[in-house]
């Protein structure tokens, strides 16, 4: 990895480095190195990079890496890392009245169910279920124990490719079951998202907050390197069943191995390749569509090149 300083020769204030290990940046701690990595100093020095980048040129966000892998031959193009950079979290202008929060991309879901919590708004309480940031949330309708992010959603700030904001509602999107996607088709991300919640209990709703998580450490191998839920559910039952009753938990490919504690998660124990997770994905789908005639389709997002 070289690491160049942007500002010694584009006058931005960010970090570009160069052949940059994703692994290091990935929930699963596996993958190759991306070509270019640039980590912005703020939402404006991002908008700044951006305009720097040719127009063909590939570009993948990544906050915490919690639902990413990166293929082992590594990424070409820019990585830019959000999480500790775009970290705004505040409550709007008049919030006590109309329950208001702005959440930049790089904020982690759960800091956002105990800030609100805190300040005695609900409704947000499930996002510490969530491991990832306010940007990966947005981008796949993120949920978990009854609640969607989008459910949430007031409107949302997004970034194109020449650096360009928009505001944009929910109206702009077509979402669903971790789909979303935008009508008009242009290539955005999304850099902020204002949350409108009711006024709750506090106490209660921060009790909540610390009870879902106590659930997850309790039903999630969260002390093994994971990218959280590996397969969407299918209409009307749950991947994780499925998996287990084809008999798959404990299945190994090299370095990877289904979960015993969550069918369907998959864990690195300590040596797995890229390749050996996703030969293990492709193992669990090709089994469970011959023994319950369903077709898994991944909720984690494959990247690179083998």
């Amino acid at each position: 990895m070289k690491m160049v300083e942007s500002n010694d020769f584009s006058g931005l204030r960010g970090t570009l480095r160069l052949n940059e290990p994703m692994a290091e940046h990935v929930s699963w701690r596996a993958g190759g190195m991306a070509d270019r990595a640039y980590i912005p100093a703020d939402l404006d020095d991002l908008a700044l990079f951006l305009e720097t980048c040719s127009d063909d040129e590939a570009i993948h966000m990544v906050g915490l890496g919690s639902n990413l892998l990166v293929r082992d031959g590594g990424v070409r193009g820019t990585v830019i890392l959000l999480h500790g950079a775009l970290q705004q979290l505040r409550l709007e202008p008049g919030a006590q009245e109309h329950g208001m929060i702005y959440a930049e991309a790089g904020v982690s879901s759960p800091k956002v169910a105990r800030f609100t919590a805190v300040n005695g708004f609900q409704g947000a309480e499930f996002l510490a279920g969530i491991p990832g940031t306010v940007g990966g949330a947005l981008a796949m309708n993120a949920g978990c124990y009854g609640g969607e992010i989008w459910e949430i959603v007031a409107q949302v700030l997004s970034i194109g490719r020449d650096g360009t904001l928009n505001l944009r509602r929910p109206s702009d999107y077509e979402i669903g079951y971790r789909s979303v996607v935008l009508h008009s088709k242009a290539e955005e991300w999304f850099a902020a998202a204002w949350l409108k919640l009711p006024r709750g209990n506090s106490i209660a709703a921060q009790e909540k907050v610390r009870d879902l998580l106590k659930r997850r450490i309790m039903s999630q191998p969260l002390n093994e390197p994971n990218a959280g839920s590996v397969f969407r559910n299918p209409p009307g039952v749950f991947a994780a069943q499925m998996i287990e009753q084809c008999g798959l938990k404990g299945m190994r490919v090299g370095g990877a191995v289904v979960s015993t504690k969550h069918a369907n998660f998959i864990v690195n124990t300590g040596a797995a390749t890229a390749a050996d997770i996703e030969a293990l994905i492709e193992k669990v789908r090709l089994r469970v569509r011959q023994e319950c005639g369903i077709e898994l389709e991944t909720e984690v997002r494959i990247i690179g090149e083998a």
